[in-house]
């Protein structure tokens, strides 16, 4: 690849990026620019991923030719105001903040400028991330395959009509929250049938992974890789059950609702 890449902010998704970024060999390490308020972590990672540091944001700007933004919603706005001087019509804004459109981004740097909008989730710390990209017309079939190629090096990647990123957030962004949970809960039911807590999380994150690989390259639809495990009069089906007259589906459904409401209502404030 011949654009150079900039980090502005190196939290968990900034850090998880140029780690995997800096491995895989997509870009050499010399052509990354990474910037965060923590110097201590920031020259550690540098040290770690051979990127180079930058002395601010704007320095970030000025040096790259893909600028990701990968700060928190609260201080966009101060970041991009100093950045814009040299965000220039042929550099390229990526965000990974949730709720943010990609025209409150143009109306800070100017509405000629090129940005795509993503939504990475924490499995991408592993290689096992699900992004999704946004973009409009002004990013062109070479831009959208370069930006798409930096985020396979952390998982999948598919695109996304921006109108629909509210309501997939509950599906790919929070959702690692969801299944922590019940891998938690599964893990708790065995450590009081007697089962070792590490040997219990292994398991339990064993068999969602495992389900949710079968999934994917099956083909087959989830009721029926479910039905297949529901022997009659068996162990499963009685699980299953428990959970259906708990309203196990139905508290999965209103809790995505929920988190939906919410990135809507982020969104909004940027409008």
């Amino acid at each position: 690849m011949n654009y150079t890449i900039g980090f502005i902010g190196t939290g968990n998704m900034g850090t998880a990026m140029i780690k995997n970024l800096a491995k895989s060999g997509t870009v050499s390490p010399d052509k990354i620019y990474i910037f965060d308020i923590d110097r201590a972590k920031l020259n550690e990672l540098a040290a770690e991923t051979g990127a180079n540091t930058a002395e601010s944001g704007v320095d970030v700007a000025k040096n790259a030719d893909i600028v990701i933004l990968a700060v928190k919603p609260n201080i966009l706005k101060s970041v991009l105001e100093a950045c814009k001087p040299y965000m220039n019509e042929k550099k390229i804004l990526v965000s990974v903040a949730v709720g943010v459109p990609i025209k409150f981004y143009k109306s800070l740097i100017g509405e000629d400028k090129k940005v795509i909008r993503t939504m990475p989730n924490t499995p991408a710390m592993v290689g096992e991330g699900m992004t999704l990209v946004s973009y409009d017309q002004a990013i062109t079939d070479e831009e959208l395959a370069a930006v798409k190629s930096l985020f396979e090096c952390l998982g999948k990647v598919e695109t996304l009509d921006e109108k629909l990123m509210s309501e997939v957030t509950a599906l790919t962004g929070s959702s690692p929250a969801y299944v922590f949970m019940f891998i938690e809960a599964m893990a708790d039911a065995a450590v009081q049938s007697g089962i070792p807590r590490v040997l219990a999380y292994k398991l339990a994150s064993q068999a969602v992974l495992g389900s949710a690989k079968m999934v994917l390259e099956t083909g087959k639809h989830p009721g029926e890789l479910k039905d297949q495990v529901c022997s009659p009069a068996g162990t499963t089906i009685e699980a299953v059950a428990a959970l259906e007259k708990k309203g196990f589906r139905h508290a999965v459904i209103e809790a995505m609702g929920e988190c939906t409401r919410r990135a809507k209502e982020i969104g909004k404030q940027f409008e």
